[in-house]
């Protein structure tokens, strides 16, 4: 783990930002925290798994939103590119790489292979 616990995007944002529970909050943070180890899913996977499809925005809003020290995988959801959506070699793109690192995911480049790392429920 990074610095003590999963590396997150950020604090949680007051709770009048906070995604209301009926907007599919829990099925995609459910959605999340299948996908294994070693494995990625891109924001637009993870809303259909989660009935929401062409809410992959959504799932990015909701990930912003995590609070501090959660054990939500969030580094596991990439772009459609296979990608990491953070701007390049700041300082959370490079602890969402270091992550996927850990986990043994190879990039070629700054691009993850999906054919071989992304994850088929």
């Amino acid at each position: 783990m990074i610095d003590g616990g999963l590396p997150h995007y950020g604090p949680m944002k007051s709770t009048t930002e906070t995604p209301a529970p009926g907007d599919g909050q829990l099925a995609i943070l459910l959605v999340i925290s299948r996908i294994p180890r070693g494995r990625v899913a891109s924001y637009g996977q993870v809303a259909a798994l989660a009935g929401l499809p062409g809410r992959a925005r959504l799932v990015g809003r909701i990930l912003s939103r995590l609070p501090a020290g959660s054990n939500i995988p969030w580094f596991r959801v990439v772009n459609a590119r296979g990608q990491l959506s953070f701007a390049t070699d700041s300082s959370a793109w490079r602890r969402q790489y270091e992550a996927l690192r850990e986990e043994q995911i190879e990039f070629r480049g700054r691009q993850i292979n999906l054919a071989l790392y992304r994850w088929q429920p």
